[in-house]
């Protein structure tokens, strides 16, 4: 029964994030229907990160097993056809199979994963987006991006980030290692790029809420660490949007 590992781009826009859901549309729903379409087998696709509605992907990474041996290439190709032509999603061509491969029986999309990469993107202007206002969080107030990756530094290494950790997040331990933390002005546009083996539900984005405070002005250096050591949620700033954060790719 080979096992395969599929490499997905999506747009997370209108969708439930990755996971099944019995009343809306989801990404692993939508390739999991592909999968069915063209071999006529009911297959469950596990993912590196089960990523939220709105989130959107560059490189997310899924296994599945399949009782007939294809070939790889006809594996990709023919869950293109499929997802191009689901009308279950809101938009055309929004969830894309960058590549397909037999993988090791005992590869785990999830569990062999040894580094989690994310980006998120703030594009800080006074006018509102009008063609990004669903790839992007638009901050409206003027930012300091070097004052944010300069607090950023502090929530690196080994910590306990219950402050920023969703209250219906089910990891057991709040302890986590973030290994990279970077904040810099890109063409005019605020990336901040995030690495570690794993993360807490909403970890990211509410990382994200709290270095804007840094970069309004409104937190010092200090008031991030402050809220690091509370561990209180309430401690720390707002959830940023979903929709300015984007898996990028995992190290296995």
């Amino acid at each position: 029964m080979p096992r395969y590992k599929i490499t997905i781009e999506y747009d997370g826009t209108g969708l439930a994030g990755w996971q099944r859901q019995d009343d809306v549309y989801s990404v692993q729903e939508a390739v999991e229907n592909a999968i069915l379409g063209f071999s006529q087998e009911t297959q469950r696709v596990q993912s590196a990160g089960r990523t939220d509605a709105g989130v959107h992907a560059f490189g997310q990474i899924a296994h599945f097993d399949l009782e007939k041996d294809w070939d790889e290439f006809r594996v990709q190709e023919a869950l293109n056809h499929h997802l191009r032509k689901d009308r279950k999603l809101p938009i055309e061509g929004q969830v894309a199979i960058l590549d397909a491969k037999k993988a090791a029986a005992d590869f785990d999309a999830r569990f062999s994963a040894k580094k989690r990469y994310y980006l998120y993107r703030i594009i800080n202007r006074r006018a509102h987006l009008a063609l990004e206002r669903s790839r992007a969080w638009c901050v409206h107030e003027e930012l300091d991006p070097e004052a944010m990756h300069k607090a950023a530094q502090i929530l690196l290494g080994n910590h306990d980030f219950t402050s920023f950790r969703a209250a219906e997040c089910q990891a057991k331990s709040p302890v986590k290692t973030l290994d990279r933390l970077e904040v810099k002005c890109v063409n005019g546009i605020i990336e901040i790029r995030v690495e570690a083996l794993s993360f807490l539900h909403h970890m990211v984005r509410n990382i994200v809420g709290s270095l804007r405070l840094v970069g309004n002005g409104k937190w010092s250096v200090d008031d991030l660490q402050n809220a690091l050591k509370a561990c209180d949620r309430a401690a720390a700033g707002e959830t940023a949007p979903a929709h300015g954060l984007y898996f990028v790719k995992v190290d296995y």
